[in-house]
């Protein structure tokens, strides 16, 4: 009832025993630092819902893509940009919630892999976004007695993002396309 009195979109959600265990399992682990979860089951089974009814319960924002007509991989790469920066400038926690039914590009996931390996995606950011990045993380290069110059404050902002971002994907093990992705995407699952 709280998280459908402060959400736009309300869940009418029964919760029952395994429901409230799950629950507990997403919690745990976004709750940990760098906690990022891979949920598997068939679409229908609550993955996404109780992913939602998580990251509320942990007082994170969620963040999802909402794929429309022409959504493509500079549009996603705008949106995962926007977590990124939220997370890395402004320290905030944020939930990333990703579907295998949202992939409209396989970069989309190999964007991923490397948010859960590095925390980073090559050429994501714009000189203005690089320059808002070192505007927000000298003090805390400073701080952390580290020289300020742009690797160091980019590392900077790197571990924040790794510290602040938690990645849940829901994905089917239904068909051949998922294992293909652990095979492409090993960080998906380690």
């Amino acid at each position: 009832e709280d998280y459908n009195s402060v959400t736009a979109v309300t869940m009418p959600l029964v919760m029952f025993g395994d429901a409230c265990e799950h629950v507990a399992r997403i919690c745990r682990i976004v709750s940990m630092p760098m906690g990022n979860a891979l949920l598997l089951g068939v679409g229908g089974s609550g993955r996404q819902s109780l992913s939602r009814l998580a990251s509320f319960m942990s007082d994170y924002d969620l963040y999802q893509i909402e794929v429309v007509k022409g959504y493509a991989m500079n549009e996603f790469c705008d949106d995962l940009k926007i977590c990124l920066m939220k997370c890395g400038c402004e320290e905030k926690m944020q939930t990333f919630l990703f579907a295998d039914s949202q992939i409209v590009n396989e970069q989309m996931v190999e964007a991923l892999n490397n948010v859960l390996n590095s925390g980073d995606v090559p050429n994501l950011y714009k000189t203005e976004d690089v320059d808002e990045i070192a505007r927000t993380c000298k003090a805390a290069c400073v701080s952390a007695g580290l020289q300020v110059n742009k690797p160091n404050i980019f590392a900077v902002y790197l571990a924040r993002v790794k510290r602040c971002v938690h990645v849940v994907l829901c994905f089917s093990p239904v068909g051949d396309a998922f294992r293909t992705r652990l095979r492409m995407f090993p960080s998906l699952v380690t």
